[in-house]
């Protein structure tokens, strides 16, 4: 496991589009068809990684909380499936629907809406508003497996409560800290 920060994308930028396969249902999904009335929620994550482990009932308690108040949750997997099968489409499905968890968890195979975002770890987050433009890329918390602090999510949501209360984001975003992407060779 190569411990990884991700990387800055300014706010305000524009969410690349993309088109990816739900691993939940096999259908196909635009972006710009899934994007939330008042926020759309990206995390690069997988299955095998302790960083994602970790939040995983924040995760699904968040998406709870936030997606009746206009905010998608999307989470896709990037990583290289040849190498880490448990990140695989079936594997995403098992856990999702283990889990009870009420978003599409999409399979990025040729890695290139990673690559569009830039993204870098996992878990890896991006906020966007209503009009896909960044407001958010950074950590959920400052909890992290193992340093004993409990996953809570204060960072992101105070980024999901300034996005529904229509005021700037927030100034201080650090960045994610997880498992690199593991990019096809």
């Amino acid at each position: 496991m190569a411990l990884t920060e991700s990387r800055t994308m300014d706010v305000g930028q524009k969410a690349p589009d993309f088109e990816l396969i739900n691993s939940l249902d096999n259908h196909l999904y635009r972006l710009q068809e899934m994007k939330g009335k008042k926020g759309t929620f990206v995390l690069f994550m997988c299955n095998h990684c302790p960083y994602v482990k970790h939040i995983m009932k924040l995760l699904k308690e968040l998406s709870d909380q936030y997606q009746p108040k206009g905010i998608q949750f999307i989470g896709i997997s990037s990583n290289d499936v040849s190498r880490y099968e448990e990140d695989g489409p079936e594997h995403m499905r098992a856990l999702f629907k283990g889990m009870k968890m009420n978003f599409p968890y999409l399979y990025d195979e040729n890695q290139s809406v990673a690559r569009a975002y830039d993204a870098q770890c996992t878990p890896d987050p991006y906020l966007f508003d209503a009009d896909l433009k960044l407001v958010y890329h950074g950590q959920l918390d400052s909890s992290r497996p193992g340093n004993d602090k409990k996953a809570n999510g204060k960072d992101i949501v105070a980024a999901f409560d300034a996005l529904l209360n229509n005021k700037k984001p927030l100034k201080e975003q650090k960045p994610s800290i997880g498992c690199s992407i593991k990019w096809k060779e």
